[in-house]
């Protein structure tokens, strides 16, 4: 689609302008409204049509003030009642203005597309609330760091509780756990057979060798 895409180039500005399509035209040719029209329509600008009053804001004409009598989309021009010129043989010719140099005083509304247009504008348009949703969602989730109430219990109540809880504790403590003797005994024994083992003499063998030269003698 023409005119969708931004281009830097000079020539092919200008070449998107020249062979812009009628729809795209008819957007160029948009001019702004008075203050008072935009207080009143809630529309800054609209594309100019025949009928419409307009002022000249620049130019050598600026300040005239008439009714538009033809719309050129070829050549993207407007031409006024009343803003003519006289030729050399005496014939006289309307002057074309570029829609950028004028404003709309008055609107010509016999089209009834035209009229949608600036209802649609003049609609209010509705607010995003799906933000506001989220953010509501993320305040509940974050902790709260209200302060916890603190009970205080009498000193004379608090006694008895102390020593109930230091009780248990005291007495695991000093009674030494099963395994652990198990443990002992089993070292205890390992270590005797092993002395006894140590303190046994060695029985020495006599050799036989000593009975045959007995003998012999």
């Amino acid at each position: 689609m023409q005119g969708t895409k931004r281009v830097k180039n000079p020539g092919k500005q200008r070449k998107k302008l020249f062979n812009a399509p009628a729809h795209i035209r008819h957007k160029l040719m948009s001019a702004p409204l008075s203050r008072g029209l935009t207080a009143s329509r809630g529309a800054k600008t609209l594309p100019v049509r025949k009928g419409d009053t307009i002022l000249i804001k620049r130019g050598d004409n600026k300040g005239f003030e008439g009714k538009v009598s033809r719309v050129d989309l070829k050549a993207f021009h407007i031409y006024v009642e009343g803003l003519t010129r006289e030729k050399v043989d005496g014939t006289n010719i309307f002057l074309p203005i570029h829609p950028s140099k004028v404003e709309i005083r008055n609107l010509n509304l016999d089209d009834k597309w035209r009229k949608n247009i600036l209802e649609r504008k003049q609609a209010p348009t509705k607010k995003v609330e799906k933000p506001i949703a989220k953010s509501a969602k993320k305040a509940k989730k974050a902790p709260t760091n209200e302060e916890k109430p603190v009970t205080v219990t009498p000193v004379e109540e608090a006694a008895p509780i102390v020593a109930e809880e230091q009780a248990p504790k005291m007495i695991t403590a000093e009674a030494p756990s099963k395994k652990t003797t198990a443990k002992k005994a089993t070292k205890k024994a390992q270590t005797t057979k092993k002395t006894e083992k140590e303190e046994a003499p060695k029985s020495r063998v006599i050799p036989e060798a000593s009975e045959k030269t007995d003998g012999g003698q």
